[in-house]
């Protein structure tokens, strides 16, 4: 158990706690969340003792182990990827060494010998004598192939650096697990394989993520992180969300009996219930959810920005037609060749590859920006489009402009009244009020960007919008509100995201782009992903022997 103790931090005149008091339990697991900037990072980083807090304590019961994912990719670099993974066990590592070295002395003494008898036994003790095997076999679970297991750490793509630190962090079933962003740079299979891993975990795990589809599958509770407090409520975020948005809705309706209040989220829980009975977390775990107190609940003090496209016009019959598009990169790689289809009306379209380089070179083609190889593509007459690139640096060359004249500059030539009204609206939607429509774009923050870019897309009312990867940079509320949007959204939307929430309920086809060619499936992505088919074309679409020159 760890246990918060009036813990509070401050930097300056800044408040990020105030007098926090939590308990974490074995057999939960807790998804840290917040806004940007309200310290769920720095709170994982004071309960792993990388800081310490103003005032209060942080207790862990005696002798249970901790483990931290470590987020520098640095630090391992003259270590092998099975020496980096066992270094996650310190005491382990520690008493490995100590009696590697004794039996490594010329002068072996007696001494020495009841010494290294001690460890022998501790080393056992603690699984020391299958550790290496272990430590294999959690490699290759998350991806790592086993002829890079003894290559050292500096030498590995910053990918599998990413998973070798997360096979450490797990190594050992250790007491405690916290974890920062986990699914970051993982593919669909491996978030997959670590969902039902810590699904099944019956140690205290701690994790901050903004993928919601993750925190839904392992989480038992979640931690909210705000209004300098932290506030621990049963369930996972799905459920703290839904019921936090109901909240606010009632409070705001002066007219709501208290007793009217309380039955509509007594049938809200019910219904939740009957359908989390098949989640994971709720089958592998208590049946956390009968624990609830109703008068917990509490709306979120969090802003929501508002993301609506409206159209100007509807699709027409003629909406995009790509005839044997192929690319390859600068070095002959190919990235996908014979890309054949044709969008229509109501076409939500979520595109995959296991190359994301595919994915952006082919938005990056039918948007003009860049040439293909070979092959064409017709946009018909009726389509108006809006872009959201993985790379937005162009649109932020220049340093001395606002954000009210960086994006008059988008506003479409049919729209004539273009006063400071008009503009305010489209940038307080995403949460730029005041004086922070004047700021320059030079200062501006990842997500700010990303937001400034949803705001030049609304402003254009496209019938159809493009995005590659939307969620980059966002916080859980925006990340919340784009997803919303897209699914209200009456157009075309094609996206790629690493989101699977996001991908799951806006989109109703998949393509996966391939380097021989596509796979084209009218379905959700979780029926894409299970479906047997695909999973047996797949192997033979990514096979690039039979790639032509």
């Amino acid at each position: 158990m760890i246990s918060v103790n009036n813990v509070s931090l401050s930097f300056g005149k800044r408040v990020l706690f105030d007098e926090v008091n939590l308990s974490f339990s074995k057999g939960n697991c807790y998804g840290v969340i917040g806004a940007n900037g309200a310290g769920k990072s720095t709170f994982l980083k004071i309960l792993s003792g990388e800081i310490d807090p103003s005032k209060g304590t942080i207790d862990i019961t005696p002798g249970e182990r901790m483990a931290v994912l470590n987020q520098n990719h640095f630090a391992f670099d003259d270590k092998t990827a099975l020496q980096t993974v066992m270094m996650g066990h310190k005491k382990l590592w520690e008493v490995m060494h100590e009696r590697d070295a004794i039996y490594a002395k010329e002068d072996f003494t007696e001494e020495d010998g009841m010494r290294a008898g001690e460890l022998e036994a501790e080393f056992g003790e603690m699984g020391g004598y299958t550790a290496e095997s272990d430590a294999g076999t959690l490699l290759g679970e998350l991806g790592v192939k086993e002829e890079v297991h003894n290559a050292l750490m500096k030498d590995l793509p910053g990918s599998t650096k990413v998973r070798v630190l997360l096979a450490q962090a797990l190594f050992g079933n250790p007491d405690i697990l916290i974890l920062d962003e986990p699914t970051n740079d993982l593919d669909v299979e491996t978030i997959g394989w670590l969902e039902n891993f810590l699904a099944d975990y019956e140690n205290i795990v701690i994790v901050v993520s903004h993928d919601r589809h993750f925190l839904d599958a392992v989480c038992t509770h979640v931690a909210d992180v705000d209004r300098q407090k932290i506030k621990i409520y049963t369930g996972n975020y799905t459920f703290w969300y839904e019921t936090s948005q109901l909240a606010a809705r009632q409070m705001s309706d002066k007219n709501k009996k208290m007793e009217e209040k309380r039955k509509d989220l007594l049938d809200f829980i019910a219904r939740f219930s009957a359908n989390a009975s098949k989640s994971k977390q709720a089958t592998s775990r208590k049946k956390a959810l009968e624990k609830l107190v109703i008068e917990e609940i509490e709306p979120s003090n969090r802003r929501y920005p508002g993301i609506i496209f409206k159209q100007d016009r509807e699709v027409g019959n003629q909406v995009l037609n790509v005839e044997k598009l192929a690319k390859k990169t600068e070095d002959g790689r190919v990235l996908f060749r014979d890309v054949t289809f044709s969008v229509g009306k109501g076409d939500k379209i979520a595109f995959v590859s296991k190359d994301h380089l595919a994915l952006t070179s082919f938005f990056e083609i039918i948007n003009d920006e860049q040439k293909a190889d070979s092959g064409t593509y017709e946009w018909g007459t009726t389509i108006t489009k809006a872009y959201l690139p993985n790379d937005n640096s162009k649109y932020f060359t220049q340093k001395d402009i606002n954000l009210m004249d960086w994006l008059r500059q988008f506003v479409p030539p049919a729209v004539t009244d273009v006063d400071e009204p008009f503009l305010r609206g489209f940038l307080g939607k995403m949460l730029f009020s005041g004086d922070e429509i004047l700021k320059k774009t030079n200062v501006l923050s990842g997500g700010e960007k990303v937001r400034c870019m949803i705001s030049r897309m609304m402003i254009q009312n496209p019938n159809l919008v493009i995005l590659d990867e939307p969620t980059n940079h966002l916080d859980l509320e925006s990340i919340q509100s784009f997803n919303e949007g897209m699914v209200n959204f009456k157009g075309v939307v094609l996206l790629t995201s690493h989101d699977h929430t996001f991908m799951q309920t806006v989109a109703n086809r998949i393509i996966e782009i391939t380097p021989n060619g596509i796979i084209d499936r009218l379905s959700t992505f979780d029926e894409y992903l299970a479906d047997e088919r695909v999973k047996g074309l797949r192997e033979t679409m990514y096979d690039t022997r039979s790639v032509t020159a």
